[in-house]
């Protein structure tokens, strides 16, 4: 039985980087990421969805949609969002 590490694993099963059908993956996984980081620093502050889109002037809804990845999320709304749970954001660019 033949072994592969996991790049290799992910450009047999997803598809090559630089094809539509892995940037739409890496896309989804980096969302989906994002999603959880909002839920558990909400939870952490033990606020419900509701308060938090109160806080920052959505509704409900559109919390559940950013923390279960359904949709695109904008730089501004992810920052209102961790400034609300006064949560500090580094980012991190490596080329």
């Amino acid at each position: 039985m033949k072994k592969y590490s996991l790049s290799e694993a992910e450009d047999l099963l997803i598809g090559n980087r630089g094809t539509k059908v892995r940037e739409a993956y890496e896309v989804q996984l980096k969302l989906g990421m994002m999603g959880d980081l909002i839920r558990n620093a909400r939870e952490k502050k033990n606020m419900t969805q509701e308060e938090l889109g109160e806080k920052i002037g959505v509704r409900k809804a559109q919390i559940s949609r950013l923390e279960n990845s359904n949709g695109n999320m904008r730089l501004d709304t992810i920052l209102k969002i961790f400034d609300a749970l006064e949560a500090q954001v580094n980012f991190s660019v490596s080329i």
